[in-house]
This record gives C-alpha cells, structure tokens and sequence, in this order.
C-alpha cells in the first residue's frame, strides 16, 4: 500500500519530525543550517518523495532567486540567441531565470511585465520592443523591480541600459562597402520595430556624408514581424523597377537581407563581388542563418556574450546593493564587421 501523499510543508514538518522553521530556512538557503541538519533534512525528502511548492513559498517571500528575461520574440533565432546568452549568465550566477517571449506583439510585453513582478522576481532584464513598448508600464515596473534593458534602448524608462554601438557598427560597414565599391543604398522599414532601426539610419546618414556620398534611403511600407518576406516581396520589387541609385544595398537588419537575397535570386540578379555581379547586399546583426545563405551575408556581428553577460551582471549589481545607480547607465559594445560573399 503507497504511504499518503505528502500536501505540504506542515504535513512535511510533521513527518520528518524536523521544525517548520529549520525546512524554511534550509529550502531559502541549505547552507544556512549545519551540515547534520541538512542531511537529515535531505535524507527526509529521499524517503518521503516530497518536493516543495517553489511558487507558494516564493508568494511568502519579499522577492525570490528568479530573474524574469522577456524578448519580443523567441522565434526569432536572434533573440533565441541572445536570450540564451542572458539565460546562462542568470544560471551562472544563482539565479533562476523566467524565459519569456511576446511573440511579436507590444501587449504581450506590458502583459509579461506585470505577470513577473506578482512573482516577486529578484529583478528583470528585458529587450523592449522599444517604439512600441507600453512605456508607462516599463517605467512603473523598472521603478519596482531592479530592471536592465538590453539590445533596444528606452532612454525615458530610467532603466539602465546594455546594446551594441549602433553608430559605431554602421560606420564600420558603410566605410567597408564605399571603399570596396559603389557607395550603399539603406533598405529599412517605413516603421520600425524596433529603436535600433532608427539609430541606425541617422547612423547611415552620419557617415555618408563623412564619406563624401549622397545618401539614398528605401524603405518597406508598414510595420511587423516579417522582415524576410518584406525583404523579398518590397525589396525585391525596388530591384526589379531599378529603384536604387547605386548597386549596393545595406539592409537594416540581416532579416530583411535575407529576404532581398532570395529576391536577387528570383529576379536572376547575381550577388556579390566583382565585375560579373550585378548587386551587393549587406545587412546587420549577424543573425544565426547569416553565415548560411547563398551567397553567405557580409554583416555586423553583435557580441552577444559580452552583451547579455554585462547586462546580467548590471542587474546583479542592483540587487546586491539594493539601490539603482544614481546615474542611468548605457553600456555599448563595438560590433565587428564579417565579410562573407555578398559585399
């Protein structure tokens, strides 16, 4: 005959004929009771099979050992990325990380936010989707909730912020692609998703006029989620009508480059260098399936380890000391130019 089920803890306590007070310690912190105790607590648990309710005890708790991670969108294997990167630095540190994503929708994100702070996290590192994002919720929480930004900057939020030197790493390539040949068109959305896009065409701007060339910016009507299919479909009609002034193009991001690339190919344009090629593409991020294209995609390559490393570590630091900087913090990593085939 099984022996009942254990319920709970009063039930555990009863059992194991170990105080209520010395399993809470133990389960808060085992190294917090001495060595004799603790394997007299765990050799319970052994013959009881019982497991604590981590949720119920975390509700009597101030705040807790977990750490919320929210990205726009984990089917974007960018974010996949560097929401694992983010991931294992929490690990790494002691931390429990609660891996959420919003699935490319702005209300999911404000949703996810207020979800974590009734969990009690020990703080939050989100990437926002940044012009879109519920500003006001952001702020509300962040002021909560130790709270770190990364990839995407809210500068209003008063959250600190870790991400890549957007103007850094568009003056890398578009010195790049003027030296090797005619100087870049930018190909980016009407409306972006995200404030990186922004920072990248004033980014563009900056440094064509450094380099002495007029600039010529195309953009893709409306906004979403679809980067590779507004790359081939909208971009693949502005190859096709000869809407840009000069035979090199760099995309705003790698999404949108990878769907211009299969648009080259549909049109029978070929892509890369040299005088038997008909157009150069170029994009940023260094996304995952940048190495693999046809031709493979000359880029940016973002430092995700360093970024989700510094971003963790900033949150950390906020919750160790129990106070946010007195100074809002941005951090910014320098991107580095990878030069494959298509540019």
């Amino acid at each position: 005959m099984n022996p009942p089920k254990i319920r709970n803890m009063e039930e555990f306590a009863a059992i194991s004929g170990i105080s209520r007070p010395t399993l809470s310690k133990y389960f808060n912190n085992p190294d917090s009771v001495r060595k004799t105790t603790r394997q007299r607590i765990e050799a319970a648990l052994e013959q009881h099979d019982y497991r604590p309710n981590v949720y119920a005890m975390n509700q009597n708790r101030q705040t807790t050992r977990n750490v919320g991670v929210i990205v726009p969108n984990l089917a974007d294997p960018f974010f996949n990325e560097i929401g694992r990167a983010v991931e294992v630095a929490c690990l790494e540190a002691g931390y429990s990380p609660i891996l959420l994503s919003s699935h490319g929708k702005p209300e999911l994100e404000a949703e996810n936010l207020v979800s974590l702070r009734s969990l009690k996290p020990a703080g939050v590192l989100l990437a926002p989707f940044g012009r879109a994002s519920d500003r006001k919720t952001i702020e509300k929480v962040s002021k909560e909730v130790p709270t770190v930004l990364f990839d995407a900057n809210i500068s209003e939020t008063g959250a600190a912020f870790v991400g890549t030197d957007n103007f850094q790493s568009v003056g890398l390539i578009v010195e790049y692609l003027c030296r090797s040949g005619e100087p870049p068109c930018l190909f980016e959305m009407e409306i972006p998703s995200n404030p990186n896009a922004l920072t990248r065409r004033q980014a563009y701007l900056q440094s064509m006029e450094h380099h002495g060339f007029a600039a010529h910016i195309l953009q893709a009507k409306g906004m979403g989620w679809d980067f590779e299919e507004i790359g081939q479909s909208e971009g693949g009609a502005l190859i096709r009508d000869g809407a840009f002034p000069t035979n090199t193009i760099l995309c705003s991001n790698d999404r949108l480059a990878i769907g211009m690339l299969s648009a080259a190919y549909k049109l029978g344009r070929k892509v890369g260098h040299g005088a038997t090629c008909d157009i150069r593409i170029a994009g940023h991020d260094d996304h995952p399936f940048s190495r693999f294209t046809c031709p493979s995609l000359t880029t940016i390559a973002q430092d995700y380890a360093a970024i989700a490393e510094r971003a963790a570590t900033a949150l950390f630091r906020i919750i160790d000391t129990g106070k946010s900087p007195s100074e809002r913090e941005e951090t910014l990593f320098e991107g580095k130019l990878v030069l494959r085939d298509s540019a």
